[in-house]
C-alpha cells in the first residue's frame, strides 16, 4: 500500500505540474497540459479520476505505466538515441512494460465484454495456474492457431522495435505468453498455446517488422505519413513506439540491402462440387487477395545472412467475401532463415542453407491445417538462362501441427500432432485409437484422464 500511495501521489504531482503522456509525435505537438485546450484537460482529469477509484492494484499498474512512459518526456536529459549497428539506445524496461500494459488492457477488455469468468483472474486463479500441469485446450481453431500467434507479434514487436534483436525478443514473448497464460485466463495453461505465441509470435512478428522496417527505409532520413501509417499496420507496435517515443526510436532498422520479390495477385475462386457433409455452408464464388514477398533471394554479391530472417519469405491470402470471417484470412505461411550460410555451385546456381523457422495457417472453406515448426535445408536460386531463373525450397523438420476439417462451425473439432513443415497435414487420429502407425496425437484439455 505504500508503494502504491507513492506512486499514486507521484503520478498526481506530475499531472499537476502540466506534464502528460501525449499520443502525438513531441515534435509536431504538445507536450505539457498547458498546451492543451480546456476539453482536453477535462478529459484527462476524468480519466484520472476514473483510475483513482479503481481498486489498488490497477491504481499501483496506472501509475508504474503512466511514470514509465512519461520518463522520456519528464527526465531533465534527453534520452539515449537508438542506433541498430552499436545497439546503443535500447531499452529492456520500456517493452516489458509495454508487454505487461498490453495483457493488462487486453484482460480488461475481455472480461468486461467477452466473458468475465474465463477472464476473470484474481490471486486464486493465478496460484491455481502457476501449480497446474499444462493442457492442451480447445479453443477455436482460428483463436488457437492465428490468434494467438498475432497476439505473440506483439509482444515481440515491442521488443524489436526498442532496439532488441531477435533471441531477446523471442525471450519478451514468452514471458509475455507466461504471464497471460497465468493471469490474464482463468483457465489452465496451455502448451499449444505457449507454443503459438512464443514460437509462432516471433516468426510472424519478425517478418512483419522487416517488412514494416523496408517500408520505412524507402522513405530515407524523414518517412512521410504513409509510410509511417504503412509501417504501423504492418507491425502495430514499431508504429506505437515510433509515435510515442519520438526521436528515441527513429532510427529505422537496416536491410543492408537485401534482394526482394514482391507479387500481388487478385482474383476469384469457383467451386463447382463438393462431395461431403457441408456442402450447404460451402460459398460457390469467393475474391482472393493474395500478398507474397521474398526478402533475402540467394544469389546477390556482398548480401551476407548473419542475422536471423536475414532471408525470410512471406505470404498472406484474404477472402473479402468469405461467408464466415473464419473463412476471411485463407493463408499466412511463413518461412524464415534462423542460421545458416551462402553457397555456390558453379557460376549459375547460388543458394543458402542453414536452420529454418516455419509457420503455416491454411484455413479453406472445407479443411483447416496450421503448424509451427523448426526445420533444416536450402532454398536455392538456378539461372538456366540469362532471363530464367529456377527458386526451389527444401525443407524438413519438426513441429506441432493442427488439423481438422470445418463441419464444426465452433472450430473445436481439430487434432494436433507431429508434422513434419515441408511433408503432409498432421495424421488425423483420434485419441484412443487402437491402431499404432502415424506420429502421436496430443490430447485436449477435455479428453485427460481426471
Amino acid at each position: 500500500m505504500v508503494v502504491t500511495a507513492r506512486l499514486r501521489h507521484t503520478a498526481a504531482g506530475l499531472a499537476k505540474e502540466g506534464a502528460l503522456f501525449w499520443i502525438v509525435r513531441p515534435e509536431v505537438g504538445f507536450g505539457t497540459a498547458r498546451g492543451l485546450n480546456f476539453g482536453r484537460r477535462v478529459a484527462y482529469a476524468r480519466w484520472w479520476r476514473a483510475a483513482s477509484r479503481s481498486p489498488a492494484s490497477v491504481r499501483a499498474l496506472v501509475a508504474l505505466l503512466v511514470l514509465s512512459l512519461l520518463a522520456p518526456a519528464t527526465a531533465g536529459a534527453e534520452p539515449q538515441k537508438l542506433d541498430w549497428e552499436t545497439g546503443e539506445g535500447k531499452s529492456y524496461a520500456i517493452p516489458a512494460l509495454e508487454v505487461s500494459g498490453f495483457i493488462f488492457g487486453l484482460n480488461q477488455f475481455n472480461r468486461h465484454v467477452i466473458d468475465s469468468k474465463e477472464y476473470g483472474s484474481d490471486f486464486k486463479s493465478i496460484g491455481d495456474n502457476l501449480t497446474h500441469p499444462l493442457v492442451i485446450d480447445r479453443d477455436p481453431f482460428s483463436v488457437n492457431q492465428l490468434g494467438h500467434p498475432y497476439q505473440g507479434n506483439i509482444y515481440f514487436g515491442f521488443a524489436r522495435s526498442a532496439g532488441l534483436d531477435f533471441w531477446r525478443s523471442l525471450a519478451y514473448t514468452l514471458g509475455g505468453s507466461l504471464l497471460w497464460e497465468t493471469a490474464g485466463e482463468t483457465t489452465p495453461p496451455s502448451l499449444n498455446d505457449h507454443i503459438n505465441t512464443a514460437v509462432g509470435g516471433a516468426f510472424i512478428g519478425e517478418a512483419a517488422f522487416r517488412m514494416a522496417s523496408l517500408l520505412l527505409e524507402g522513405g530515407g532520413q524523414n518517412p512521410g505519413f504513409w509510410r509511417e501509417l504503412g509501417a504501423a499496420i504492418l507491425s502495430p507496435p514499431t508504429g506505437f513506439n515510433r509515435l510515442v517515443f519520438g526521436d528515441r526510436f527513429d532510427a529505422v532498422f537496416p536491410s543492408r540491402n537485401p534482394e526482394i520479390f514482391i507479387r500481388l495477385r487478385l482474383g476469384a475462386t469457383l467451386t463447382n462440387e463438393v462431395n461431403n457433409d457441408i456442402h450447404k455452408d460451402v460459398k460457390r464464388q469467393e475474391g482472393a487477395a493474395d500478398y507474397s514477398i521474398t526478402y533475402g533471394l540467394p544469389g546477390k554479391p556482398g548480401y551476407e545472412y548473419k542475422r536471423p530472417f536475414d532471408y525470410f519469405h512471406f505470404e498472406f491470402t484474404a477472402v473479402p467475401n468469405a461467408g464466415h470471417i473464419t473463412d476471411a484470412i485463407e493463408n499466412v505461411s511463413i518461412r524464415g532463415l534462423l542460421g545458416g550460410r551462402r553457397y555456390t555451385l558453379g557460376d549459375d546456381f547460388r543458394g543458402v542453407w542453414g536452420v529454418f523457422g516455419n509457420y503455416d495457417y491454411f484455413s479453406p472453406q472445407i479443411f483447416r491445417v496450421s503448424s509451427t515448426a523448426m526445420s533444416m535445408g536450402t532454398v536455392f536460386q538456378w539461372w538456366l538462362s540469362r532471363h530464367v531463373a529456377l527458386q526451389g525450397t527444401a525443407l524438413g523438420g519438426l513441429g506441432l501441427g493442427a488439423a481438422g476439417t470445418v463441419g464444426d462451425r465452433a472450430e473445436r473439432e481439430y487434432h494436433y500432432g507431429l508434422p513434419d513443415p515441408a511433408g503432409p497435414p498432421p495424421h488425423l487420429r483420434r485419441p484412443g485409437d487402437a491402431r499404432g502407425d502415424g506420429p502421436p496425437v496430443l490430447r485436449r484439455r477435455d479428453q485427460l484422464e481426471p
